[in-house]
């Protein structure tokens, strides 16, 4: 009988041991999220951007392709995303299938920052580590990086001189924005709005969302031009809002005449810049985004240490400076020479 008793507490002992040592892998898999120990070993990171099928993403994920190529040890990528931005729904679901998975991080932009605020948390529940890039939640977790443009300020940035392009005497503008609730398009907002309220000599007299679709915002601009045929300019919030009024404003007859001031960089938004179609873009460093983002996930895994989030830059590009090398180091960033800082 004793032998038997000394088995079982071996056993028993023995289970215990293998328990624990499964509770110390999970706790140093990722979800010390700053203050652990970290770990090594492989990594993999789920990327998912708010949608997939527009450049300015794709440039995202050619950047994190480009860190974790860069970085110690084995780093996987999975890029997934929705169709569309406004697919809040699918990209919750999609990030829950990833933290099911059981992934060490997640690099993510999210659609909703209200709604995503609850994604955030569960995978941090689960000791997954996450950074946000281009857009966080709200709440914000102290402990979740964000790696984004300054759209306050960019936005600032690109009304100021749409406002300098009018002149003195001001004029009509219509603004074009593409997913109100996103930190994003609030933020955009935000700037541009600023910049008018100092500027009373310009007014706003059409505001109308794309929904981050080119053929709504093709439609919209059209309404506009209808419902105010002596618009003096346009500023739209994204690479839709963008082409969409660039085509309208063409197709009625009107390059050249109406200012259209927006954001980010397709190649169709550079040839209407090339063309005169449109004055000037907020060019962002998606690439950088996507860099920034999947090296602090790794860091803060492999170390455990908190990494803070930044501004990832923005440069305003206009005829006159779009083949600037620096510029061109941002439109058209490589691996070999990243448009990052310390490269």
């Amino acid at each position: 009988m004793c032998w038997r008793r000394i088995l079982v507490l071996l056993v028993a002992a023995v289970a215990a041991l293998a328990l624990a040592a499964c509770a110390e892998v999970r706790e140093q898999g990722g979800g010390q999220q700053g203050g652990g120990e970290g770990r090594q070993g492989p990594i993999e990171l789920a990327v998912v951007p708010k949608a997939v099928g527009f450049d300015f993403w794709e440039t995202v994920r050619q950047g994190a392709v480009c860190a974790a190529k860069r970085a110690e040890g084995e780093v996987d990528v999975q890029w997934d995303g929705v169709a569309q931005e406004t697919d809040v729904t699918g990209q919750v679901n999609l990030l829950q299938n990833f933290i099911t998975q059981g992934v060490d991080g997640l690099v993510y932009a999210a659609t909703d920052a209200k709604v995503l605020h609850d994604v955030t948390q569960q995978a941090l529940d689960q000791g997954i580590t996450v950074v946000n890039i281009d857009s966080g939640t709200d709440p914000q977790p102290e402990n979740v990086p964000v790696f984004a443009t300054d759209n306050v300020a960019a936005a600032e940035r690109a009304t100021e001189y749409l406002v300098e392009q009018l002149g003195e005497d001001g004029g009509k503008v219509a603004f074009i924005p593409f997913q109100p609730g996103t930190a994003t398009n609030d933020t955009r907002t935000e700037g541009f709005k600023n910049v008018l309220k100092e500027n009373p000599q310009v007014k706003l007299v059409a505001e109308q969302s794309s929904e981050s679709n080119y053929n709504r915002a093709l439609q919209v601009t059209e309404d506009i031009l209808t419902a105010h045929p002596d618009l003096d300019a346009i500023y739209a919030a994204n690479e839709p809002g963008v082409l969409g009024a660039a085509e309208a404003v063409r197709s009625a007859g009107k390059a050249g005449e109406i200012i259209i001031v927006g954001w980010d960089t397709a190649p169709d938004e550079l040839k209407a810049v090339r063309e005169g179609v449109v004055s000037a873009l907020i060019a962002q460093n998606p690439f950088r985004m996507g860099y920034d983002g999947v090296n602090a996930a790794v860091k803060m895994i492999r170390t455990g240490e908190q990494v803070e989030g930044g501004d990832t830059g923005a440069i305003l590009v206009t005829r006159e400076n779009i083949d600037d090398p620096e510029v061109q180091r941002v439109l058209d960033p490589s691996c070999e020479n990243p448009p990052v800082e310390g490269q």
